[in-house]
């Protein structure tokens, strides 16, 4: 026996089914969902950071992007409203599209 104790994709209980396994589930309360979601986040970015190419890396982003649309969802918000909030982060500060890697600042008056 596999004891997981995790969140799992929607249909996973039916394809263990399928394989011809047995398994055991609950669902979770809306407080206990986030925070599995959260968790689950930074499995994926693990899986994303340990990715031994570019295929596998692309699948953990797409996982992982998953995860992001759940809370989302779970927390009230559409994939727009992010969107949105993405845009305007990135008209004020910019993206990190020029790979700039702050090493210090001197702070005026030291």
């Amino acid at each position: 026996m596999s004891v997981y104790n995790k969140l799992i994709r929607d249909r996973i209980p039916e394809i263990i089914e399928n394989g011809g396994d047995s398994y055991q589930t609950r669902i979770l309360d809306k407080t206990a969902y986030i925070k599995a979601l959260e968790e689950k986040a930074f499995e994926e970015l693990k899986e994303y950071q340990g990715a031994a190419d570019a295929e596998e890396a692309l699948e953990e982003l797409a996982d992982l992007m998953e995860v992001i649309h759940a809370l989302i969802k779970v927390r009230g918000f559409t994939v727009d409203e992010l969107e949105s909030v993405r845009k305007s982060k990135t008209e004020k500060r910019g993206a990190f599209s020029e790979r700039i890697f702050l090493i210090d600042v001197k702070e005026s008056g030291e």
